[in-house]
């Protein structure tokens, strides 16, 4: 195999952008089993006076990841996070206007191997969403694992990321007055597991839970498709049925998220590293579902609803995939 090296004069914009997203990497990978790895040798070695406190301070601040987070503008708006959008670069695309006197959720497809489209858009200052959508706040939920790692689970929570617990969004969907937008990443853990390039699997019809809570609350439902997520990554060959894929779906039902072993390319080279590729994502946020709240849905107003969700996703798809460079031919599997 002939290796790629990048070239030695790389423009220091490019430099900067390499480093960023690293380090996002890096965080997702390494961050939170380093932390858990501070705690544990705080506590071998009796730091007490270190871990006490802490710990007890966590103690009464469990629930805080179900009950909005606790948010930074300071560390959303660190600079490492612009050479970060700029690095693929990610865009914003508004299709329709949002009334900020409601309340919405956001449906965001693909999840990709590691959804840096959600982030790069809704925990960072540097996207366009302010000025798209003036008077809300976006909170992305993410898996409530992550949040069990001590220290970790503050640096998540800065950036505007709290759980995806029924607790959590339901918290996020009842701010009086609206402004909230819920952005859930629906195909979860075993999304990820499809994430190769050139594939539109999203992993959706039998996730309703989301169609339940936007009617209890009566939050409007939009679709969210991220063009580019899944051509981040490559990932080792696992169709259904494979033992690699059975490991995998193991593997996750027993720790909660899952594991896809992808790779792309180096900081120094092209051909083989844990850095994505410089791909465009372009997060394109389709038009509202409108939903009257209703209490207690029955399972026949659930499954409408769901219906007119996907219809809604796949027209949004539909829509834009030409100017996004998607094959004709091409269309979303829904499983």
């Amino acid at each position: 195999m002939k290796v790629e090296f990048a070239p030695l004069n790389i423009p220091l914009a490019r430099r900067l952008q390499t480093a960023a997203v690293l380090q996002w990497v890096l965080s997702f990978l390494l961050l939170a089993q380093v932390c858990v790895g501070v705690i544990v040798i705080l506590i071998v070695y009796n730091y007490w006076f270190l871990y006490v406190p802490y710990m007890t301070w966590l103690y009464f601040d469990w629930s805080t990841p179900e009950q909005g987070g606790r948010r930074s503008n300071w560390v959303r708006s660190w600079t490492v996070w612009r050479y970060f959008k700029d690095y693929f670069p990610i865009h914003l695309i508004k299709t329709c206007n949002l009334d900020p006197t409601h309340n919405y959720i956001f449906g965001f497809h693909p999840h990709g191997v590691l959804v840096a489209g959600a982030f790069g858009n809704f925990c960072t200052n540097y996207s366009d969403f302010e000025e798209l959508f003036p008077g809300f706040t976006a909170y992305l939920h993410v898996l409530p694992f992550w949040f069990r790692c001590p220290l970790f689970r503050e640096y998540l929570m800065t950036s505007g990321s709290v759980s995806v617990s029924k607790k959590s969004v339901s918290h996020v969907l009842s701010k009086e007055g609206g402004g909230n937008i819920s952005v859930i990443v629906l195909g979860g853990a075993e999304e990820s597991l499809d994430a190769h390039p050139g594939k539109f699997t999203l992993f959706i019809r039998q996730r309703k839970g989301f169609v339940k809570i936007a009617l209890t609350h009566g939050a409007s439902l939009v679709p969210v498709f991220s063009f580019g997520e899944n051509e981040l990554f490559k990932q080792v060959n696992n169709p259904e049925g494979s033992w690699l894929r059975t490991v995998q779906e193991k593997l996750q039902k027993i720790m909660g998220f899952a594991l896809p072993l992808f790779h792309a390319r180096g900081i120094f080279q092209y051909n083989f590293g844990l850095m994505p590729y410089r791909k465009p994502i372009h997060t394109v946020v389709g038009r509202p579902i409108p939903v009257h709240q209703t209490l207690d849905p029955s399972a026949e107003q659930i499954e409408a609803l769901h219906q007119t969700y996907l219809e809604e996703l796949r027209e949004l798809f539909e829509a834009h995939k030409r100017e996004y460079g998607v094959p004709e031919h091409e269309t979303l599997i829904f499983k």
